[in-house]
Formats: structure tokens, C-alpha cells, sequence
């Protein structure tokens, strides 16, 4: 793809690394200098990169240390990824299998939360409790009190009005990836656009929403909580860019959401230094 001009600062609140290099069979075969060329190319200054999924159980501590190593030198901002033993659904089979669930070895527990909140290599945290589990309310509650920004796959297994009971009533910076609507969930990402109004401290990320009502109605009601995010690397960062270059909203929501937004919840965002 050829190289893209645009007058922004950008920074990407949601991009994927595997942490060894070699992704999972099926996914695009991206490495760390290939993210970081393509996101150079398409005009992405600092990006927030956390490990990706994996189809087997795994604590993510080697995952997550695979990141962080692969961030040094690099305009990268690491999260870390947790686990849990909860099953994040709201029907009846859920809730008894929780009762009986406990914490195993390959799930994050409270210590670890408080040393990733500590080192300095991490600057806030991933969950996707569709595939990796809800933690526990001890692992929660340590989450707000290291009072660091949560990126969140919610959808269909784990919708809006979930991650509302499950983690919104809590003091968490939350931001929903997608829109809430992973894979193309129309409603979803309108239920998640509602839950603004609602909290505070719940925010929005672009990646893979490419419809483009739910965006500009997002940026117009609350422009101060929509954050870019790419996508990648299943999304090419160019394609993701002009998704929002192309939408009917003003040049200052689109800096706002841009950059403006984003480096108000990652601080670390803010400075184009590796």
C-alpha cells in the first residue's frame, strides 16, 4: 500500500503481536518490524500492542513478557494480557459453573496484576473474557486499585450490558474494543455507544468497525471517547486510518480521536519515543 497523507498525529489504542514472532496458524504473519514499518506507513506515531489470542488455556505470563521485550526500541506500548476462571456468560449454565470455578494455575491471580501495574514495561491491561475468561473479584478488585486503562473484547458471548454488570459499576477505565460489536454487530455497537451516557469512564476503540453510522454517531455524542484503533494486524492500519479520514465529522473530532482522546486514558501515548 502506498504510504498515506494526512494532517494528524495518530495513535492506535488496539493492534495484536505474537509474542514469539510466529502467529497462530490462520492469522496474518506479522512480526513486530513488519507492524512497525506498516504502521510508520500509514502515519501512526506510538501504538498499543497486547498479546494475542490463544485457542489452548495459557497463563500469558510468556506471552505477555514476549511483548514487552518486543516493544523495547520500538514505537510500542505494551499491555499485559489476564486470564480468568469465570465463565463471562449470563445464562443459567453459566452461573452454576462459576460457583464451582476456581482459580488454576493458568490464570491471572491478584499478585500478578500488582507486578505488571509496577513494571514499568506495562502500561495497562487486556481482557477477552469470550476466549480467555473473566477474572475473579479479587483480581477485579485489585485492577481498580492500580487504576491503569483495560482494553475489553466484548460481543456476543460478552456484550455491552455484561461488561456494564461485570466491570463498568466499578472504578475502571475501561475501553471496548469495537465498538463493543465484534464481528460486525450492529446492534451491539449501538448498545455500546449507549452505555456513554451512562459512564464515565467507558470508552470506545475503532478497530474493525467499519460501518460508518455508528462511528459518526459516537464522535458526534461523545467525541471525547472515541479512541483509533487499528486492528492490527488482521486490519491493515491504512485501511483503518480512512475509515475515519472518510467520515462526515469535523477535523476536530477526528484529532480527538486521533490522539487527543487516547493519550488522556494511556498517558504513555502521548510521546513518539521508542
Amino acid at each position: 500500500m502506498l504510504e498515506l497523507e494526512h494532517r494528524f498525529r495518530v495513535v492506535d489504542v488496539h493492534a495484536t503481536l505474537a509474542p514469539d514472532g510466529a502467529p497462530e496458524d490462520g492469522r496474518r504473519a506479522v512480526g513486530p518490524d513488519q507492524l512497525e514499518r506498516e504502521m510508520h506507513q500509514a502515519g501512526i506515531v506510538r501504538s498499543l500492542v497486547f498479546p494475542e489470542s490463544r485457542d489452548e488455556p495459557t497463563d500469558y505470563l510468556t506471552a505477555n513478557n514476549g511483548v514487552a521485550r518486543r516493544s523495547v526500541e520500538r514505537p510500542f506500548v505494551a499491555f499485559a494480557r489476564l486470564t480468568g476462571q469465570r465463565d463471562p456468560g449470563t445464562a443459567a449454565t453459566s452461573r452454576l459453573k462459576n460457583l464451582a470455578a476456581r482459580r488454576r494455575e493458568h490464570h491471572t491471580d491478584p499478585e500478578t496484576v500488582e507486578q505488571y501495574a509496577y513494571d514499568d514495561r506495562f502500561h495497562g491491561f487486556a481482557l477477552d473474557p469470550a476466549t480467555d475468561g473473566l477474572p475473579d473479584d479479587a483480581v477485579l478488585d485489585v485492577l481498580e486499585d492500580v487504576d491503569l486503562p483495560v482494553v475489553v473484547r466484548a460481543g456476543s458471548e460478552f456484550p455491552p450490558s455484561t461488561v456494564a454488570d461485570a466491570l463498568l459499576d466499578r472504578s475502571l477505565s475501561v475501553v471496548l474494543a469495537g465498538f463493543g460489536g465484534y464481528p460486525l454487530q450492529r446492534d451491539l455497537m449501538n448498545d455500546a455507544i449507549s452505555l456513554l451516557d451512562r459512564y464515565d469512564d467507558c470508552y470506545l476503540d475503532t478497530s474493525h468497525v467499519t460501518f460508518r453510522d455508528p462511528l459518526e454517531r459516537a464522535l458526534m455524542e461523545h467525541p471525547d471517547r472515541v479512541l483509533f484503533g487499528s486492528g492490527a494486524p488482521d486490519a491493515h492500519p491504512n485501511v483503518a486510518i480512512m475509515q475515519v479520514l472518510t467520515l462526515d465529522v469535523s477535523e476536530d473530532k477526528m484529532r480527538r480521536a486521533f490522539s487527543k482522546n487516547a493519550t488522556r486514558v494511556v498517558p504513555a501515548l502521548a510521546s513518539d519515543g521508542a
